[in-house]
């Protein structure tokens, strides 16, 4: 967890003398302020919505996850290019996808759906963050989605019937819920596209983002897999028989 420092700070750092810069005042330049844009994303307007940049009250947001938020609005201004850990389970929960994956749910959340709130990509893994509770209740929504339906799972003996470990790939991949009691890597407030360790694909820029919940996750999770292209057929290494081929009983042979 993050080294709290004494909460002693204005909720807007950057006005004491002790500052040299405000790193809050160059986000409000660099993005402008948003603070009256709407919270709630349109569906289709993925560009018009969607920011690789924090903006100071996507900051203020973020901080106010931590039982201290003007100490981190401190030590964020002293550090900004140093990613922090923030805990889970009061103003968000993430959930935890891998990143080819994730990137396809944010295609379908953005294209057909209601859009995404913030989204952070780290170690090959897409950070979600999503509405409290959505950590303890999606994983039962996903059990039911992926067993519900299903036939009974097939015998060791027969793997190509549904439910053999031919059918492991129409599966949903494994997803980490992060919630009360968990706390996750955040990228810094100001990092380039290019530089190493975590980074915003889904910035931050408004006080109270919109937070995808569990049933929403759930459909963007079940479209991904739907709309997976179908696997391949099996190409035997064997050539096909010859029906016109003529038989002999080698058997009767002398």
């Amino acid at each position: 967890m993050t080294a709290w420092l004494p909460d002693q700070s204005t909720l807007y750092p950057g006005t004491g003398s002790q500052h040299s810069v405000d790193i809050f005042a160059a986000l409000r330049d660099q993005t402008g302020d948003r603070t009256g844009t709407q919270a709630g994303p349109q569906p289709g307007n993925q560009a018009g919505h969607q920011t690789a940049q924090v903006t100071a009250a996507g900051a203020a947001w973020l901080a106010g996850a931590t039982a201290y938020p003007r100490s981190t609005l401190t030590q964020w201004q002293a550090h900004p290019g140093s990613p922090g850990v923030l805990p889970c389970g009061s103003a968000f929960d993430v959930v935890n996808v891998p990143a080819l994956f994730g990137r396809r749910m944010l295609e379908h959340l953005w294209a057909d759906g209601p859009g995404s709130g913030p989204v952070a990509s780290h170690r090959g893994r897409m950070l979600l963050f999503a509405a409290p509770g959505t950590a303890q209740r999606l994983p039962s929504l996903l059990d039911w989605e992926e067993w519900g339906s299903r036939p009974e799972p097939a015998t060791e003996h027969d793997p190509q019937t549904p439910g053999g470990p031919d059918d492991q790939e129409n599966r949903f991949p494994p997803l980490l819920c992060h919630g009360t009691g968990d706390a996750v890597t955040v990228p810094p407030l100001a990092c380039g596209s290019t530089s190493p360790g975590p980074r915003w694909v889904v910035a931050p820029d408004t006080r109270h983002p919109w937070l995808p919940g569990p049933d929403v996750l759930l459909w963007a999770c079940v479209r991904v897999t739907r709309s997976a292209p179908a696997s391949t057929a099996r190409i035997s290494i064997f050539p096909p028989a010859d029906q016109d081929a003529k038989v002999y009983d080698v058997s009767r042979r002398r």
